[in-house]
C-alpha cells in the first residue's frame, strides 16, 4: 500500500466520524515553511500556509529555466538535436551536476533532460547561455515570463537557484509555473517523471522521491539550499483530477516527499474537479449586425474548470451568455461573452468567450437596414 493509499485511507476514517459526514477537515499539519495545494485544472488553491511568502527557492528556479527552454524550441528558435559549446562557467558551476565538459558540444535536449532529471547547474547555465547570450541576459527572460503568467512575487537572479540576495519565490508562483508547463506543452511534461538519466558514463536518479510511489506522481522538480532547506514541487493525477502541491524549507529529502503526500492525499480525498469545457472549444454563434456575415463562433479562451468538496460537483450547473446586441466590425479574439459555472446561483468560475473570426462591417445598405431592425427591436423590446 503506498503513502497517499494509506493517507486516503485514514482520512476517510476521520470522514465517517460521529460529526464529520458532510465536514471538509482542516489541511493536515504539514512541516515546512510554506506550503500550497493547487487544483490544476482550475488554478484554485484548495489550502496554503504563507503560500504568498517570499521565500529563496533553490533548484525551483530551473523549472522557470526550463519552461523557457520549451518556449524557444516551440517557437523554432532552438532546435532538439542543436549542439551546445559548453562554457568554463557552466562547466565550474558547484552543487547538483550533469557532468558535462568544458568546450564539448551537448544537444539541446539533452541538456534539457539534465536540467529536469539530475537537476544540474551546469546544464542549466549552458543551456540559458546558449538562449540568451549569457546567464544576465536570460534572467531578464525568466523575470518576463513570471509577469506574464501572474507570478507577482518572484524574482530570478540566475538560471539555477544558486543564493543570491533578490532571488526569491513562493509557492503560490511556483504552482502557477507548474500548471504552465504541464498544460502548455504535454509531451516536454512527460520527461519531468522519468526516474534517471544516464550522461558521461554517470546514472543519475531524479531526486522527487514520489515518482518511486504508485499514487499518480509524475512531477515536477526538487530543490534544496541551506537557506531554503528542501523543497519540491509535486504534481498527480487521479481518476482524472490532477493536483499540484508545493513546499518549501522541509528539514530533509525524506521529509520533503512526505509532506507533499500528506497534502496530495488531503486534495484527493477531500475535493473533486471537472473540466467543463478545453480552451478553445466553440460553444456558440452568436448573432452580428451590420456586418458581412450574420454570425460569428464564439470560442472559450481559457478551460472552464471547478474544484469543489466532494459530493457537490452533481448539482453545478453552467449558464452561457453572449453580448445581445454585437455590431461590426469585430475582431477575432474580442470577448463578444461568457460562460459561467453556478452552485446555488452563485458564480464559482467563469471564462470569456472570443470571436473566432474577423467580421467586417457590411455595405451601406445592410448598415442601413439593420440599423432600422436594431430600432424597431429596441422600440419593441
Amino acid at each position: 500500500m503506498t503513502l497517499l493509499t494509506r493517507l486516503s485511507a485514514l482520512l476517510l476514517v476521520l470522514l465517517t466520524l460521529p460529526g464529520h459526514a458532510a465536514e471538509i477537515p482542516p489541511p493536515p499539519e504539514v512541516t515546512a515553511q510554506s506550503w500550497l495545494l493547487m487544483d490544476a485544472a482550475s488554478g484554485k488553491v484548495l489550502a496554503a500556509h504563507r503560500g504568498d511568502e517570499r521565500l529563496a527557492p533553490a533548484s525551483l528556479t530551473k523549472m522557470m529555466t526550463a519552461y523557457i527552454a520549451t518556449l524557444e524550441l516551440n517557437q523554432g528558435r532552438i532546435q532538439e538535436n542543436q549542439p551546445v559549446t559548453i562554457s568554463e562557467k557552466a562547466w565550474r558551476m558547484g552543487g547538483s551536476k550533469m557532468f558535462i565538459e568544458v568546450g564539448k558540444q551537448v544537444a539541446v535536449h539533452d541538456l534539457f533532460r539534465g536540467i529536469i532529471i539530475q537537476s544540474g547547474n551546469d546544464a542549466s547555465v549552458a543551456l540559458a547561455e546558449h538562449i540568451a547570450g549569457d546567464e544576465t541576459a536570460f534572467a531578464a527572460l525568466m523575470n518576463a515570463q513570471a509577469k506574464k503568467l501572474g507570478m507577482a512575487n518572484s524574482h530570478f537572479l540566475n538560471a539555477t537557484g544558486w543564493p543570491a540576495e533578490g532571488h526569491y519565490s513562493t509557492a503560490h508562483d511556483m504552482a502557477k509555473l507548474a500548471r504552465a508547463i504541464i498544460y502548455e506543452d504535454p509531451a516536454h511534461y512527460a520527461i519531468y517523471a522519468q526516474k534517471e538519466f544516464l550522461w558521461n558514463g554517470i546514472r543519475q536518479p531524479n531526486r522527487n522521491l514520489l515518482l518511486w510511489r504508485n499514487d499518480g506522481v509524475d512531477g515536477l522538480k526538487t530543490g534544496h539550499t541551506e537557506e531554503a532547506g528542501y523543497c519540491l514541487v509535486a504534481s498527480a493525477q487521479q481518476n482524472g483530477q490532477r493536483l499540484i502541491a508545493v513546499v518549501f524549507g522541509t528539514d530533509s529529502e525524506a521529509a520533503r516527499a512526505t509532506e507533499t503526500a500528506k497534502l496530495l492525499g488531503y486534495g484527493f480525498r477531500f475535493f473533486e474537479g471537472k473540466v467543463f469545457h478545453q480552451k478553445g472549444e466553440v460553444l456558440a454563434s452568436a448573432p452580428v449586425w451590420k456586418g458581412t456575415a450574420r454570425t460569428v463562433k464564439a470560442r472559450l479562451d481559457a478551460a472552464l474548470a471547478v474544484s469543489v468538496p466532494r459530493g457537490q460537483l452533481a448539482a453545478l450547473t453552467t449558464r452561457l451568455a453572449l453580448k445581445p446586441t454585437l455590431i461590426a466590425p469585430v475582431k477575432s479574439g474580442e470577448v463578444i461573452g461568457s460562460i459561467a459555472v453556478l452552485q446555488n446561483g452563485k458564480v464559482l468560475q467563469q471564462a470569456n468567450l472570443v470571436a473566432t473570426d474577423n467580421v467586417e462591417a457590411g455595405g451601406f445598405f445592410r448598415r442601413m437596414w439593420d440599423g432600422l431592425r436594431l430600432f424597431f427591436k429596441g422600440l419593441f423590446g
